[in-house]
């Protein structure tokens, strides 16, 4: 599968918001937003056909003081290819609402999905070390009766216990057969870089609730499974989402589903 590249001189490939934002804006044509919710733990978006997406929000790094979206107000009433071009901001606030809008568009069953806990379809060999982009705690237990190698690596300055730097990624990852990577690294644009670090692994998922359904987005990738949710009750979602809410919660409301890329 070929990379797809900006056109021009230069045949600089697409970075992988580009690419979703490339994919979702024809999808986008008449539909309206018809609600926004950016809370604390996730944002989510519903569109006026009743399709739902969300992302995490990093509210951590707010520096905006009480007005945290700069972009268009009011969100709702839209149109839903207004959102997305917020894929391109620096603003993870804003870039949230837009991918949130991407995963709405795509928040449909597909006939290759297979549903469940990603851990059910993909096989971690014994000896096999395991890269994890993200600490994805409930997931610990299962892949360590799997491998008795597993690194962990988030946004932290040294290490913490268990946990390395993001920076350390780059160096260990080309040594991991398997990477796991959490979706939001779309979100503060690391996925590139880690997906490149990745390039030979055998198995690479990308994972999270704000992971999105597009198998083309990721052609020429290093990525192996996508690994996400499907929105099957979008009101009440959208209600604990305004409560601070995140996938503990909402996890009723939404079915796991994972799409094999190979």
């Amino acid at each position: 599968m070929r990379p797809q590249y900006a056109k021009g001189p230069m045949d600089i490939p697409l970075a992988i918001h580009e690419k979703i934002k490339a994919h979702t804006m024809p999808r986008a044509e008449g539909i309206k937003v018809r609600d926004v919710r950016i809370g604390l733990g996730y944002t989510a978006v519903l569109l006026e056909d009743g399709r739902a997406g969300v992302a995490l929000t990093f509210h951590q790094r707010l520096t905006r003081g009480c007005t945290v979206f700069e972009g268009l107000h009011p969100l709702a009433g839209r149109a839903a290819n207004e959102l997305l071009p917020f894929l391109e901001s620096t603003d993870e606030i804003e870039m949230a609402v837009a991918l949130a809008t991407a995963n709405a568009l795509t928040n449909r069953m597909r006939g290759a999905m297979l549903e469940g806990d990603i851990m059910e379809h993909i096989h971690v060999g014994a000896e096999e070390k395991v890269g994890m982009v993200g600490h994805f705690a409930p997931m610990l237990p299962r892949l360590r009766e799997k491998s008795s190698s597993i690194m962990i690596f988030e946004q932290i300055e040294r290490k913490q216990g268990d946990l390395l730097p993001e920076k350390e990624a780059y160096r260990l990852l080309p040594q991991c057969q398997v990477a796991m990577i959490t979706s939001t690294s779309i979100l503060n644009r690391t996925v590139d870089k880690i997906l490149h670090a990745a390039r030979a692994c055998r198995e690479v998922i990308l994972l999270g609730a704000s992971t999105p359904l597009i198998p083309e987005v990721f052609e020429g990738t290093s990525v192996t499974f996508l690994s996400g949710i499907i929105i099957t009750r979008p009101l009440e979602l959208l209600r604990i989402v305004s409560e601070g809410g995140g996938m503990p919660r909402f996890k009723e409301n939404v079915k796991k589903v994972n799409l094999s890329l190979r």
